[in-house]
């Protein structure tokens, strides 16, 4: 299998980076706005209509067309290749409604295997699993509803998250190919324009509002025909299969990324600190890039590597942050960095270039004397002050000799 990046597979901002795409959108805006209200007046009509009428031709025609009035089309390619005698549809995953757009195309069940239950679960056209011993008893259930006759099939996504559907598929679970021996492939290409289908950790009513904004979100479903297990193979094996033949229809790459992967990379994400460019003064951008990215605890990390910045300009704002992410304190950062100068990259300015400089080279003449860090706690309470106010001193004269040569003062002067 091919490995495509994974920040290729989400898309992380939810409008354009085109300027032109974006001068449309800014455009559109209003009319979005206007949209979304009357849609979201449709949508309560939409559902009471889908809850009046029993499951029908009929019922599900009629939804289909209001559907496409709220902005979602669906088409579908090669339906005479649906078997239906298979119990089990497997889909790749792009959005949060994928379950409610096949089931307007067939009659099929999605069981809702983590989120909300209730009221909420049944509204979104989920059918919940009263099970809580674990996945093998919710496969063990699973099972025995598609070992049932008379009941409809069963729509499963192995990725268990969603893709912006461009890149790749995630890696699929094996669990839903062990349920049964015939298999029905779904392939399912979704376009919108203007914004993006989705964004990592945004709610599903959020972005069914932005569904409704968008002019159209169109759903392309293609069906693929049945895969049978065969003889001595496995249930991963099934799956890496099934995830192939997806992929190939979709023109997608099979990858080994997985629901866990993506999870841990938005948390990084979330986390960590965009460095800034060459050349560039990071006091200038790089404390606003960090403000407008990061939630509301990162806002005041982000103030405090700034006061840190002002002090040691030439340490990178990541070194800064990652140290204040563990002192939560800007004298102990300041104090810490001072300490570890030697082991501290210094951030390139101007036409230098990037590397292993000491962050004792950004002082032009003598740089101050900073006792390391005790090795051990002090014995004696005036032991300890005494070492603390070592360091305070030391750090308030190098402080206020940075300043002097910053406005080109005179030692005499500063007195």
């Amino acid at each position: 299998m091919e490995t495509r990046g994974i920040e290729d597979m989400f898309d992380f901002r939810r409008f354009p980076k085109d300027a032109v795409v974006l001068l449309l959108l800014l455009i559109y805006f209003p009319v979005g706005i206007c949209l979304m209200l009357i849609r979201i007046f449709i949508g309560i009509h939409v559902f009471l209509v889908s809850c009046a009428l029993p499951e029908s031709f009929v019922r599900r025609f009629i939804v289909r067309v209001m559907c496409s009035v709220l902005g979602m089309h669906v088409r579908q390619k090669n339906p005479r290749s649906r078997d239906k005698n298979t119990k089990l549809y497997i889909c790749n995953h792009v959005t949060d409604f994928d379950h409610n757009i096949i089931n307007l195309l067939t009659p099929c069940n999605t069981p809702q295997l983590e989120g909300s239950t209730g009221f909420v679960c049944w509204a979104r056209g989920f059918f919940e699993i009263h099970s809580t011993s674990g996945q093998g008893a919710i496969g063990e259930s699973l099972q025995r509803y598609c070992s049932t006759e008379g009941t409809a099939p069963l729509l499963l996504f192995p990725e268990e998250d969603t893709t912006n559907g461009r890149a790749g598929l995630l890696k699929f679970s094996s669990w839903p190919f062990s349920l049964t021996d015939s298999i029905q492939p779904v392939a399912l290409r979704v376009t919108r324009p203007l914004i993006a289908l989705s964004t990592p950790e945004s709610s599903w009513l959020m972005e069914l509002l932005w569904t409704f904004f968008a002019p159209c979100t169109v759903y392309h479903v293609s069906w693929l025909p049945p895969v049978s297990r065969q003889d001595g193979e496995s249930a991963q094996e099934v799956a890496n299969k099934v995830q192939e033949l997806l992929a190939g229809e979709l023109g997608l790459v099979s990858t080994k990324i997985t629901k866990a992967d993506k999870a841990e990379h938005i948390k990084r994400k979330r986390h960590s600190v965009p460095q800034t460019s060459t050349g560039v003064r990071p006091g200038s951008i790089g404390l606003g890039f960090m403000v407008q990215s990061l939630g509301t605890d990162d806002h005041r990390i982000a103030k405090m590597a700034q006061q840190v910045k002002d002090v040691l300009p030439h340490v990178p704002l990541n070194v800064i942050a990652k140290d204040l992410a563990k002192t939560n304190c800007v004298d102990t950062t300041i104090t810490n960095l001072l300490e570890n100068k030697e082991e501290t990259p210094m951030e390139a300015t101007g036409t230098s270039t990037f590397g292993p400089s000491k962050i004792s080279s950004y002082s032009s003449g003598s740089a101050p004397t900073i006792k390391p860090a005790a090795k051990s706690f002090g014995k004696s309470p005036a032991d300890r002050h005494l070492s603390l106010q070592e360091r305070k001193e030391a750090l308030y004269n190098f402080a206020r000799r940075r300043y002097i040569e910053k406005h080109g003062l005179d030692q005499d002067d500063s007195h």
